[in-house]
């Protein structure tokens, strides 16, 4: 069956790669085994993430960049980092409604993915997903994060171009970009850009970047959209076609270290994943930190000490 599905999933199936998906996201030996077949076949998809503050019209300019695409006659994959619900683990929004037109394109896959509590950032899941869509075809895959502020640095551990959306008149954005963003921005949009103060944001936003200095001396570009009009997605896209060809010719150390530490990023989300599992499935463990959380809140016992009994067990 595993070897039906990977085949279907080579060839572009959609439903298989749908199915594919849902393995990961369950984990375990099942997805394990699917990922060590699809790897071989990943690394020709250009993975843009797209991030930035709430409000700032992401899904907009998702939307309309996979249509841009799609005219080109690209297939496209949309990988959509909605918030957890905190109880069930599953993505509250579901597969985004104001996109259901889109999805029925055949050249297009969208999938709704929650980021597992981990605000901001991308779960295994997501970067097993991406690889999946790579290795079923899709020449470019969109990966829209929730949007919280400095934790979407997790957006470059997966993306090969990160596009920072603001809008004009929210200075809370450039702080953000203050905060760390900045460091990620391969490409900055300023969308709604037909509103007021968008040249003062643009000028504030050359002046932090004259700042920055980046180890492979790119200097990203900045490119007003209004997403709604269909404004500015060619020149988005010709600054995304710009960057891949930009680090296509940089060979230097700087690029190969960037690889390896993403390489050991995913490395290590894998083994955090693969003990605690291991750990939760020892005899009476789940069984003990359910008693040990109601210790936690009753304060009979603080997090720290429940953590060193529940390590402190011997293996079974």
């Amino acid at each position: 069956m595993a070897s039906e599905l990977i085949q279907k999933l080579l060839s572009g199936d959609a439903r298989s790669v749908a199915r594919a998906i849902s393995v990961v996201e369950q984990g375990g030996a099942a997805a394990a085994e699917l990922m060590r077949a699809v790897f071989p076949h990943t690394g020709n998809a250009t993975v843009v993430g797209i991030t930035g503050a709430p409000g700032a019209g992401k899904s907009s300019l998702v939307d309309k960049l996979a249509l841009f695409y799609k005219e080109k006659g690209e297939k496209v994959g949309i990988v959509c980092i909605d918030p957890s619900s905190p109880f069930s683990g599953g993505a509250i929004l579901g597969d985004r409604i104001r996109m259901s037109t889109l999805g029925l394109d055949k050249n297009i896959f969208i999938r709704s993915m929650a980021t597992r509590g981990n605000l901001g950032g991308l779960s295994r899941a997501t970067v097993d997903a991406v690889a999946i869509l790579d290795a079923a075809g899709y020449n470019k895959v969109i990966v829209e994060t929730v949007g919280v502020g400095q934790d979407e640095v997790e957006i470059v551990k997966t993306a090969d171009v990160s596009v920072v959306v603001l809008v004009p008149g929210m200075g809370d954005d450039i702080q953000a970009i203050k905060a760390g963003i900045m460091e990620i921005g391969d490409v900055f949009v300023i969308n709604k850009a037909d509103r007021e103060g968008v040249l003062r944001t643009q000028k504030e936003l050359e002046a932090l970047l004259s700042l920055a200095h980046r180890p492979d001396m790119w200097h990203p570009p900045i490119v007003p959209t209004v997403a709604t009009e269909n404004k500015g997605l060619e020149d988005l896209a010709a600054a995304i076609e710009k960057y891949v060809g930009y680090t296509a010719m940089a060979y230097g150390e700087e690029i190969a270290d960037r690889k390896a530490s993403i390489a050991k990023w995913r490395l290590l989300e894998l083994l955090r994943e693969r003990l605690l599992n291991e750990l939760l499935n020892r005899n009476g463990t789940e069984k003990n930190l359910e008693r040990l959380a109601a210790d936690v809140a009753a304060k009979r016992i603080d997090p720290y000490s429940a953590i060193e009994e529940i390590l402190s067990e011997p293996r079974t």
